[in-house]
């Protein structure tokens, strides 16, 4: 569920364009599914030349199925009457453009049906267990939402977002290129778990008075807000910690320190909850929440590929 704006705001209307169905993949999300893959695959450059086409099968059904959730998210919590005109930070296809609900709902599962097709091609040129996997993490996706007993309106979000949008992507886009998964890629993807997770914990926080009257538990407001914060806080020192940890007993190169660069982006976003009152306010936190993620990702990877070279 997205928060309301405050009384009297009204959202803008947009235009019936390809930016009504770009919006509706929720395109700010996307990055969390496009870093897991590439440092899964910059993690396996150490053991083996990189298959290209698998890494792009694997990137593009990753993509695929975050957009779709977005979707399904869309279409569900518009059902409950959680989302409207006034909500932020939703695609808003349905209760600002007019798209039907039917139509949002089959495109999330044609996105599915796209993904299975690539899923059967890196099955074909991996192993037939990843099928099982994908059905998994579909099916998940699908649940976050949808279902009797959403699993976005309960205090275990973060850890379902966590594991199958963090570390289980990476893992996978490591094995599909090595064929097996080692110790040092399990450490290596902890911060993603915990970062992923930040991000649904941040998108909670933001929504907490609208999520809270409509009765939805989620951590946030099983924690609380200033608890929520201190969380948010502890998740982002406990990922720098982690690696430079890695860094100090030899498990990783130290050139993935240069993953402390992205450290402005986490402390703005503390910052901005910390100051932030009301739900528009917090959306620049949230971004950098996102942002955090994503560059932490990206730097880690290129950190792995100086390593290899060097």
């Amino acid at each position: 569920m997205q928060t309301p704006l405050q009384p009297g705001s009204s959202a803008i209307k947009q235009d019936q364009g390809w930016q009504v169905w770009w919006q509706l993949t929720r395109p700010h999300t996307l990055t969390a599914a496009f870093a897991p893959v590439l440092l899964g695959t910059a993690l396996a450059m150490e053991l083996t030349d990189i298959h290209i086409m698998l890494f792009l099968a694997m990137l593009a059904a990753s993509l695929l199925i975050q957009a779709a959730t977005n979707m399904f998210n869309e279409y569900y919590d518009y059902k409950r009457g959680l989302d409207t005109e006034d909500s932020i930070g939703i695609g808003g296809a349905i209760v600002r453009n007019g798209i039907k609900p039917g139509t949002v709902l089959g495109l999330a599962l044609s996105l599915y049906g796209i993904s299975i097709l690539i899923g059967v091609y890196i099955c074909m040129n991996t192993s037939w267990w990843l099928a099982l996997i994908g059905l998994v993490s579909m099916l998940i996706g699908y649940l976050y939402t949808g279902g009797p007993w959403p699993i976005a309106y309960t205090p275990f979000g973060e850890i379902f977002a966590g594991f199958f949008m963090g570390l289980l992507i990476i893992l996978i886009s490591f094995y599909i290129q090595t064929g097996t998964v080692t110790t040092t890629s399990v450490l290596v993807s902890i911060p993603s778990f915990l970062l992923v997770g930040g991000i649904l914990l941040s998108n909670n926080i933001r929504d907490f008075d609208g999520d809270k009257e409509f009765g939805r538990k989620t951590l946030a407001i099983l924690v609380g807000r200033k608890n929520a914060i201190n969380l948010l806080a502890g998740i982002f020192l406990v990922s720098y910690i982690w690696i430079a940890v890695l860094i100090i007993v030899g498990v990783i190169s130290p050139w993935l320190s240069i993953v402390a660069l992205s450290l402005p982006k986490a402390i703005k976003a503390v910052k901005g909850f910390i100051e932030g009152t009301n739900p528009l306010q917090m959306m620049p936190a949230m971004a950098a929440t996102a942002q955090t993620n994503t560059i932490f990702g990206f730097l880690l990877s290129i950190g792995l590929i100086i390593g290899n070279l060097f």
